[in-house]
C-alpha cells in the first residue's frame, strides 16, 4: 500500500532530524511557494546537511594552507628574567692549599717550633664556592627553514587531493539533497492527487446516498441499500481523514529536507500533470560510472592512498633545516644594573638528519599503505559493476513501473465506466444496488491501484536519473 510505503520513507529520513533542527530552530518560520526547482534550490542554501559540507570544505582550504606553512621560515621571539634568591653553590676541589705548602717548603720556613713544615697527608673535603649573579635575564630571536623533506612533498600534494575530495563530498551532498527533497515533493502531489480523487468520490457517492435516500423514503428501494452506501461514505470519509494527515506528514517531511522549520507554512506550485513521465530506452552503457560522483570520490581516496604510500617512502630519506639565533644575555648582582651590560651571541647552523634503524615501524607502515591502496582498487571495480547493476535495475524498475501506470490508468477508467453503467442500469431498474456497491468498490481499489503506481513511478524516476549520474552539483 502508498501508506506503508510512505510511512517507511519517511520514518529512515525523519530519523535524522532530531539533532539538525536544532539547528534549523535558529531560522524563523516563514511562509512560501515552490515549484520542485526552487525547492531545490531553496535546500541547496539552507539545508544543514550542505551547510557542513561547505564548513568542512573551507576546513580542508584552511589544512592545506596549513600544510604549506611548515615549509615557510619559523621565526620565534623568547625573554627570560631569573631572580636567584639563593646562588647556586659549588664544592670545588681545594687545589690552593698544596702549592701553598709547597712553597712553604721550598723555602725552608719553619713552624713556631723550629720544625720544618711537613706537607699534610688530607687538605678536607674541597672549598664551597658560589658562581653566577643574582640576576639574569635574555632576550633573543630564532628562526629555521625547512630546505628539504620527502614527507613534507607529498603532505602538500595530499593536502590538495584531500581539498579535492571535501569538494567532491560537496557536490555528493548536493546531489543526495536534490534527491530527498525531489522525492518529498512527489509524496506530496501523489498525496494531493489521491485528495483530489477522494473528493471526486465522496462528492458522487454522497449524490448517490441522498438519490437512494429519497428513493427508499418513496418505498423503491430497500435500507439495505442505503446502508451499503453509508458503509462506503463512511469508509471514504476515514480514509480522506488518513491522506490528510499523511499529507500534513509529508509538507512537513518535504520543509525539513529544504531546511525550512518546521513551523513554515509551504505550498507547492508544481502539479502532478507537469511532472515529466517519458519512456526512456534502456541504454547499453557500461561506463555509466563515470558519471557518478560515488566513484569519483573513491577515485580521489584512492589518489590519497597513493600518496600515502609516497609519504612512507619519504621517511626513508634524510632531512636538512637551516636555523639560526641571536640572544642578548644580561647579568648582574645588582638588578638597578643588569641591563648596562649585555653579552651578545649568535649562532647560525644546518641540522641534517639521517633515519637509520627504526626497529622495521616504516618498513611495514609502508607496507600497510600499499595493501590499503590495493584494497581501494577493488572497491573500484566493484563499484564499477554495482553501478553498472544499478542502472540496470533502475531502467527496468522505471519501464515496468510506467506500464504499471498506464495499466492502472486504463484499469481505473474502465471501472469509472463500469460504475456509470452499473448506476444507469440501477437507476433503470435492471440492476441491483449490491453491482453499483461492488463497482464503487471496483473504483476505490482500482484507484488505489495508480496512486501506487504513480508514487512508484516518480520514485523510480528520480531513482534512475541518480543511477544514471544525470543529477549534478
Amino acid at each position: 500500500m502508498l501508506r506503508i510505503k510512505m510511512v517507511k520513507l519517511m520514518l529512515i529520513l525523519i530519523s535524522g532530524m532530531i539533532l539538525p533542527q536544532l539547528v534549523a530552530a535558529q531560522q524563523k518560520d516563514t511562509t512560501a511557494s515552490f515549484s520542485l526547482q526552487e525547492a531545490i534550490s531553496y535546500a541547496q542554501q539552507h539545508q544543514v546537511s550542505i551547510i557542513n559540507a561547505q564548513i568542512d570544505e573551507q576546513i580542508a582550504k584552511n589544512k592545506v594552507k596549513q600544510t604549506i606553512g611548515i615549509g615557510l621560515p619559523q621565526i620565534s621571539g623568547n625573554a627570560s628574567f631569573q631572580d636567584f634568591l639563593k646562588v647556586p653553590t659549588t664544592i670545588i676541589p681545594d687545589f690552593i692549599s698544596p702549592s701553598v705548602y709547597q712553597v712553604l717548603i721550598d723555602e725552608g720556613v719553619k713552624d713556631k717550633n723550629g720544625n720544618v713544615i711537613q706537607m699534610p697527608t688530607s687538605f678536607g673535603a674541597g672549598i664551597p664556592a658560589q658562581f653566577g649573579t643574582k640576576y639574569t635575564s635574555s632576550v633573543g630571536l630564532e628562526a629555521s627553514q625547512l630546505l628539504f623533506d620527502g614527507s613534507y612533498l607529498v603532505g602538500l600534494q595530499a593536502s590538495k587531493t584531500y581539498k579535492e575530495l571535501s569538494i567532491k563530498n560537496l557536490s555528493r551532498t548536493r546531489i543526495e539533497s536534490a534527491v530527498a527533497v525531489t522525492k518529498a515533493y512527489y509524496s506530496v502531489l501523489v498525496n494531493n492527487e489521491q485528495l483530489s480523487l477522494l473528493d471526486a468520490n465522496l462528492d458522487r457517492l454522497k449524490k448517490s446516498l441522498n438519490d437512494t435516500k429519497e428513493l427508499f423514503k418513496n418505498g423503491f428501494v430497500e435500507k439495505i441499500d442505503v446502508d451499503r452506501l453509508n458503509v462506503l461514505n463512511n469508509n471514504l470519509i476515514t480514509e480522506r481523514e488518513n491522506v490528510m494527515r499523511l499529507l500534513a506528514l509529508n509538507v512537513n517531511l518535504l520543509k525539513f529536507q529544504m531546511g525550512m522549520t518546521i513551523g513554515s507554512t509551504l505550498s507547492l506550485t508544481d502539479k502532478i500533470s507537469t511532472v515529466d513521465v517519458e519512456k526512456r530506452q534502456i541504454l547499453e552503457d557500461n561506463a555509466s560510472y563515470n558519471k557518478r560522483i560515488e566513484y569519483s570520490l573513491l577515485q580521489t581516496q584512492k589518489k590519497l592512498n597513493d600518496l600515502d604510500v609516497k609519504r612512507y617512502k619519504s621517511l626513508f630519506l634524510p632531512s636538512l633545516v637551516a636555523f639560526g639565533s641571536t640572544s642578548a644575555n644580561f647579568q648582574d648582582n645588582s638588578f638597578s644594573n643588569l641591563y648596562d651590560q649585555r653579552f651578545p651571541t649568535t649562532v647560525i647552523g644546518l641540522k641534517l638528519s639521517v633515519p637509520l634503524i627504526s626497529g622495521g615501524q616504516k618498513l611495514y607502515q609502508l607496507r600497510n599503505a600499499k595493501l590499503e591502496s590495493l584494497k581501494t582498487q577493488n572497491e573500484l571495480y566493484n563499484l564499477q559493476n554495482a553501478i553498472n547493476l544499478e542502472v540496470s535495475q533502475a531502467q527496468t524498475t522505471y519501464l515496468n513501473g510506467q506500464q504499471s501506470l498506464e495499466n492502472q490508468k486504463r484499469n481505473m477508467d474502465l471501472a469509472k465506466e463500469v460504475l456509470r453503467v452499473t448506476k444507469v442500469k440501477y437507476e433503470q431498474g435492471v440492476g441491483s444496488s449490491l453491482e453499483v456497491t461492488t463497482a464503487e468498490t471496483s473504483l476505490k481499489e482500482a484507484q488505489n491501484n495508480y496512486i501506487n503506481a504513480l508514487y512508484d513511478m516518480l520514485i523510480n524516476k528520480v531513482n534512475l536519473d541518480k543511477a544514471l549520474g544525470n543529477i549534478k552539483y
